[in-house]
């Protein structure tokens, strides 16, 4: 085990383990979660017609597919595993990159790994129930064995990583194929129910429905988190706009599954559009095959979260003494060495206290929605900043139409910041205004700051985990 010196980072890109594959899947896995099987049912109950349900994906696809080309010059120009972290150090300093990063590490990380656990148990339990407390004995056990699984180098989470999406990318391909079936006179599905006459779409609505496509959309920024260990400093580029294309045009195709088999009247109505989908293909037993899927689905968002969740720690660490733990770099395997046993321990401390306290542990989590896009319009401000103040450095990647491009990125980060005000402030949870759930995340950072202030760098400026 080391700690890697800043100088060492740029002899790495002949020896970096991953490739565009990798990349691809790591950024497609982390994306494609629960929501796939939720979300259009919500989007096509805010809108009229299919063609404005059809347009808010596309919509969707366009606004990550123009935030990927700001991440694109961000990353192949500042590769690092610590992502978003550092490109906030460099443009606001640490005391702003802190402040994501503790959010990040402590909450939404950690969070959405018991989460995306208990979702896996949910599910697996369907299959395989392990007595009273299943849900939370398979989330452990996901969450034990896929740490250590990464803990054997980043080619190894990478490949589990490949393996993993194939097999959610199949189980979306099978509803495509299941609607097909239905079209052509297979299956027993019944008629699409009817949909009301088709009126104007309002702006409630239309923003409604995009809230739900873009939380679908959420996590293509995760790819920054691996640029340094890309074999080509390019690579991040097409990783990035070819996972963005390629999920926009699946998520397309599964839209029109459902609506083909279901109508747009059915989805709005389906509880579980995904089932009742299969269900009108292949009859009753297909709610097995949708556990799978969704388990499948689970599994994959743990492991990349996993693997760009802990380089955010190691980062971290890098910067603050007091921290240092959190900085020490395997460089035979790559992999920040005790941010993934610390990142585990933290989920599994989570995992325990979901069983009491799931319902408003998971409100907790996601209450914590706009502090992620606070910070996600951030990143899209960072990026004007270190054009104006670091113009001179090579860039492999520029994004196109600067500054059109960025500032449209900064203004539907600002709307889905405005967007998850508004819903968190009208919950409740434990009999306080829901907001309160981010303050609090946000000063509870700003006290970590206050106390690590003053605490000055590690002896070698940039240790941590490989940047270059």
């Amino acid at each position: 085990m080391s700690v890697l010196p800043a100088g060492a980072a740029a002899t790495q890109a002949s020896t970096a383990p991953l490739t565009l594959r990798h990349a691809i899947a790591i950024t497609v896995g982390v994306v494609i979660g629960a929501g796939i099987f939720k979300a259009p049912s919500l989007v096509a109950g805010s809108v009229p017609s299919a063609g404005w349900m059809f347009a808010l994906w596309a919509a969707g696809g366009l606004v990550a597919l123009i935030g990927a080309l700001c991440y694109a010059e961000l990353s192949s120009t500042y590769p690092s595993a610590g992502g978003e972290y550092h490109f906030l150090s460099r443009a606001f300093g640490r005391g702003t990159a802190l402040l994501y990063a503790w959010a990040r590490f402590a909450v939404i990380t950690t969070g959405s790994i018991a989460l995306l656990g208990f979702v896996f148990g949910d599910y697996m339990t369907q299959l395989v129930p392990l007595g009273p407390y299943s849900s939370a004995l398979w989330a452990a056990i996901a969450t034990v064995v896929l740490t250590l699984v990464n803990l054997r180098g980043i080619r190894s989470g990478a490949e589990t990583q490949s393996w993993l999406t194939a097999v959610e990318v199949a189980g979306l391909v099978l509803i495509v194929a299941a609607a097909l079936w239905v079209a052509t006179g297979g299956g027993s599905a019944p008629p699409p129910v009817p949909a009301a006459p088709a009126g104007s779409a309002s702006i409630a609505g239309v923003g409604f429905g995009m809230v739900f496509v873009l939380l679908t959309f959420g996590g293509w920024n995760d790819a920054a988190y691996i640029s340094a260990d890309l074999q080509d400093r390019r690579a991040i580029v097409r990783a990035l706009l070819v996972s963005v294309l390629f999920l926009t045009a699946l998520y397309l195709l599964v839209n029109w599954a459902y609506w083909s088999v279901l109508g747009q009247a059915g989805m709005a109505k389906s509880q579980a559009v995904a089932t009742d989908t299969l269900t009108a293909a292949f009859g009753p037993g297909a709610g097995k095959l949708i556990a799978a899927m969704v388990a499948a689905a689970a599994l994959t968002s743990i492991n990349a979260t996993m693997i760009v969740g802990a380089r955010t720690a190691s980062a971290l660490g890098q910067d603050w003494p007091a921290l240092h733990v959190l900085a020490a770099w395997d460089e035979a395997r790559r992999v920040p060495r005790n941010a993934l046993p610390i990142q585990c321990a933290l989920a599994l401390v989570l995992i325990v206290g979901g069983v009491a306290f799931k319902g408003g542990f998971q409100a907790m989590v996601e209450y914590t929605a706009p502090v992620f896009w606070l910070f996600f319009l951030l990143v899209g401000i960072a990026l004007f900043r270190l054009r104006a103040i670091d113009g001179a450095r090579e860039r492999p990647f520029r994004v196109p139409l600067y500054p059109v491009l960025p500032a449209l990125f900064c203004a539907s980060s600002a709307y889905m910041l405005w967007s998850s005000l508004g819903y968190v402030y009208s919950q409740q949870l434990g009999g306080f205004n829901a907001a309160w759930v981010g303050v609090g995340v946000l000063a509870s950072g700003l006290l970590l700051l206050v106390l690590l202030r003053g605490a000055g760098r590690h002896p070698v400026a940039g240790k941590g985990g490989p940047s270059r």
